[in-house]
């Protein structure tokens, strides 16, 4: 069991690792990034009273279950909203006045330790009680997903932050909305493409993922590159 664990968490603590060497204007303390893991863990909780809420609330929608509109709605509204907003809210309660949080970058360190807190928490759930199989294929899906999604969030919401800082309220705003919307769509997306019984969305699928991989590390390096104080 200790085995299963320490499997269902490795695959979020080497991609720590690896944004948390990138950050090299000024290194975020360890002891508030540990935090945020552990604040993504818990945030699984919200996550399932939330998209149980959802799915009860999808029972009074006019669709067939398991049809494209119905999974539409339940892997962009119910499944992705609920993940990523739990995962914003600690997000801002703890690091949008944190004196930690002076450079853009630092939101990407912080929203990906949540993020990727989130999915460690998940794998173990999924090991349980699916076995230890599922660890790899989830390893190299879905704990990535969290990741991209992490970034993205993070990017944004150091951007809302500077915009603030600049006194820009209206670009602080939208980059406010972007923070949620595209880890929304990006989640949305990937999950409900793997939902349904659709050639040209399984396939999709495909270029989606190495796409979204590809950019998603692109734009990681150059966020890094160009950071800056706020």
């Amino acid at each position: 069991m200790i085995m299963v664990l320490i499997l269902a968490l490795l695959p979020s603590i080497l991609l720590m690792r690896y944004i948390y060497r990138l950050d090299r204007v000024e290194q975020e303390p360890m002891w508030l990034i540990r935090k945020m893991f552990v604040a993504g863990m818990f945030s699984t909780i919200g996550a399932m009273l939330l998209e149980t809420a959802g799915t009860f609330l999808l029972r009074f929608v006019p669709f067939e279950p398991e049809g494209i509109p119905y999974n539409f709605l339940f892997y962009f509204i119910v499944v992705a909203v609920s993940e990523e907003l739990v995962k914003y809210l600690p997000l801002r309660r703890n690091i949008w006045y944190s004196p930690e949080f002076n450079c853009r970058f630092d939101a990407v360190v912080y929203a990906v330790a949540v993020t990727l807190g989130f999915a460690a928490a998940e794998n173990i759930m999924y090991a349980v009680g699916f076995g230890a199989g599922v660890i790899p294929i989830r390893g190299l899906t879905a704990v990535p997903m969290h990741c991209i999604c992490g970034i993205f969030m993070g990017h944004y919401f150091g951007e809302a932050k500077a915009m603030e800082a600049e006194r820009r309220w209206g670009a602080m705003q939208l980059n406010q909305v972007l923070t949620m919307l595209v880890p929304v769509v990006l989640h949305g997306y990937y999950d409900f493409c793997q939902s349904v019984d659709n050639a040209m969305l399984s396939g999709s699928f495909v270029f989606f993922v190495i796409i979204v991989d590809v950019f998603a590390f692109l734009s990681l390096k150059r966020y890094a590159r160009e950071d800056s104080f706020i």
